[in-house]
């Protein structure tokens, strides 16, 4: 969960309570990393992992991300503050990955792409478990002619980007179907991830075939992430979400706000481009605690998110009878 929610004090209370807390290194500085692998370690013994971007450039169309942002002028003059400039990162690759190989976190878990094997053994041989986020059956094929060591299956109804290796437009794979047809390609372990808020819900995805459940939108309530206040007043609402690029140039679920009700229809493709664009809006509006617009990630079952400590939603969820039954 980059971007905020995730924290160290997050993480090590998931870890400590039984579960495998990860940070975000994504929109990070590696100084900025390393901090937070620090702190993690200063609160508990217990493994956790670090999650890393894979970037891709992908040809930009600089004419509709200059159109759009005309269209973002009024937001702009909304919350007094200057247009981002648009453009193209890797979000600091090398480093990161010279990085995870010298902290040796337990695991490394990789979004919107695959390394190459040469990148995947080299982890290994540090002792780090690689996975790999997959969308569908292809990407998973892919994902293990690369040696990885697990496969994370997110489904449609997971909050955030989805982490498909090409963004495109075609309709992503609910979990229950998309888990069924990775496992007919791959014997990896799968990691189910997406609409899961609970032990109910990891049972249900033990029972299609996957090893472990991961579980995002259900914590961020919890008082150690670092979810805005606005972001967790709409948490407690009942609007519907959607995929949308109005944020970020890359499709992304979140709750229906007034931003994307306004914006989604004429945003353009352009990851990280309007990502850097949008930033100071989302900045100043999340600052105002104006969750008109800001990015209100969100899984289907967000509803499901307690304001309770992240420890104890995780005991309670590994004992629930659905799960102790599996």
């Amino acid at each position: 969960m980059s971007g905020g929610p995730s924290t160290p004090a997050l993480a090590a209370a998931v870890s400590g309570a039984g579960g495998l807390g990860f940070i975000a290194a994504g929109y990070k500085s590696v100084d900025e990393v390393v901090g937070e692998i620090s702190a993690v370690r200063a609160s508990t013994s217990r493994a956790f992992g670090v999650n890393i971007f894979v970037p891709a450039r992908r040809e930009a169309d600089d004419d509709a991300i200059a159109a759009y942002a005309e269209t973002l002028g009024a937001e702009a003059d909304r919350y007094r503050v200057a247009l981002g400039e648009p453009r193209w990162t890797d979000d600091e690759w090398a480093a990161k990955l010279e990085l995870v190989r010298r902290e040796r976190p337990a695991v490394v878990s990789f979004t919107f792409g695959c390394p190459d094997r040469a990148v995947v053994s080299s982890l290994q041989a540090c002792g780090i478990s690689v996975w790999i986020t997959v969308t569908s059956p292809a990407e998973a094929q892919l994902a293990a002619t690369v040696g990885v060591d697990a496969l994370v299956v997110q489904g449609s109804e997971a909050g955030g980007h989805q982490s498909s290796f090409e963004d495109t437009d075609d309709a992503p794979i609910g979990l229950v179907a998309l888990l069924q047809l990775v496992r007919r390609v791959t014997d990896l372990p799968l990691v189910a991830a997406g609409g899961i808020g609970g032990g109910a819900g990891a049972a249900a995805a033990l029972a299609l075939g996957a090893s472990a459940a991961q579980i995002g939108s259900a914590l961020m309530r919890t008082p150690e992430a670092g979810t805005s206040a606005a972001h967790r007043a709409a948490l407690t609402h009942d609007a519907p979400t959607t995929l949308t690029r109005a944020f970020t140039g890359r499709r992304a679920r979140g709750i229906v706000n007034r931003f994307v009700l306004e914006h989604d229809p004429r945003a353009p493709q352009g990851y990280p481009h309007i990502h850097y664009l949008t930033a100071p809006i989302r900045a100043a509006a999340r600052a105002a605690d104006d969750a008109d617009a800001i990015n209100l990630w969100a899984g289907q079952a967000y509803r499901m998110a307690e304001a309770s400590p992240a420890g104890e939603l995780v005991q309670r969820w590994a004992a629930d009878p659905a799960l102790i039954e599996r």
